[in-house]
């Protein structure tokens, strides 16, 4: 069964400079994850917080309900936790607390087990001067891709 749920953070690379990525489990109920297979979420405004236990919890994660769902429906949008290993977790916690960075979801994939995965990052929010920068890298690679493809 080929699977081609991949639900990205687009605005996630422009707006945070990222340091370090993991792969998180996200526990999730039945309607949730039948959700996500039809490709009804969204982590467009979604950020990570940990809580007063030390668990990573996603904050702002729309998943849409399940139409085929009876009245035991899920909340389109409610924390739901991440599942990493400890170390992991007191690393990225320590870090979130000494330097003032952030933790960000940048995509949502189903994994081959059929399994919901989310791809997490510590990330460093950009200033002003570094978005245009961005900007100009970028419309420069797509002048420089037109020119390419004109010559060939």
């Amino acid at each position: 069964m080929k699977n081609t749920v991949n639900i990205k953070n687009k605005r996630a690379r422009f707006e945070y400079e990222i340091l370090d990525t993991y792969t998180a489990g996200i526990v999730l109920a039945g309607s949730e994850i039948k959700s996500i297979r039809q490709g009804k979420a969204s982590i467009a405004e979604s950020f990570c917080e940990f809580n007063d236990k030390g668990e990573l919890f996603v904050i702002n994660m729309t998943i849409q309900e399940y139409d085929h769902a009876t009245h035991f429906n899920h909340q389109p949008k409610s924390e739901r936790k991440l599942l990493l290993n400890k170390q992991e977790l007191r690393k990225w916690h320590k870090q979130v607390k000494t330097s003032g960075l952030t933790i960000i979801p940048l995509r949502v994939f189903i994994n081959d087990r059929g399994l919901a995965k989310m791809q997490v990052a510590l990330a460093k929010g950009k200033k002003l001067y570094d978005k245009r920068e961005s900007i100009k890298d970028r419309d420069s690679k797509r002048q420089l891709d037109r020119i390419k493809k004109a010559y060939n």
